[in-house]
């Protein structure tokens, strides 16, 4: 590659990471010593070499790696009050939130573990008394509703 023609679709890695050694070299603040030197090239390569596409010969990284789960599904699911989590094995009411903290949705959890599309992400009886509550407070009724369906009583007027 010339330093002026545009990339002209052939890359070569090493010729590149040279001609950035010499730009980073070229810095008048820059103060290297040799093995900085080689080091910078080395690093230098590795990123453009990474940069310039995947070689036909590497697989993909998701494919290679196994996830091996804490616990069973069967053993996850046992209690009512908590979901055993299969990335570390502990107890949770909920677990959306130990999920996010290990970059994963609840889609790609399943799909790590094998699980079926219908695997809770909430105990049971956490999810009975968040439902106990929402119906208790009225959530999901049309105003003046009851629990029932019928319509509210109005208040009588007081006698006096």
């Amino acid at each position: 590659m010339t330093d002026n023609s545009p990339y002209d679709g052939t890359l070569d890695t090493i010729d590149f990471a040279v001609q950035l050694t010499t730009a980073w070299l070229s810095n008048p603040s820059t103060r290297a010593s040799e093995d900085d030197v080689l080091a910078f090239l080395q690093n230098m390569h590795r990123a453009v070499d990474d940069l310039s596409g995947p070689k036909e010969t590497e697989e993909p990284a998701e494919a290679t790696l196994d996830y091996i789960p804490a616990v069973s599904v069967r053993k996850s699911l046992a209690s009512p009050d908590h979901i055993l989590s299969m990335i570390d094995g502990k107890p949770y009411r909920t677990l959306r939130r130990h999920l996010a903290g290990h970059g994963l949705t609840p889609e790609e959890y399943r799909a790590r573990y094998g699980l079926k599309p219908d695997y809770p992400m909430v105990a049971a009886s956490y999810s009975e008394a968040r439902r106990a509550m929402a119906k208790k407070i009225g959530l999901g009724r049309k105003a003046g509703k009851t629990a029932e369906g019928a319509t509210a009583p109005k208040p009588r007027a007081k006698r006096g």
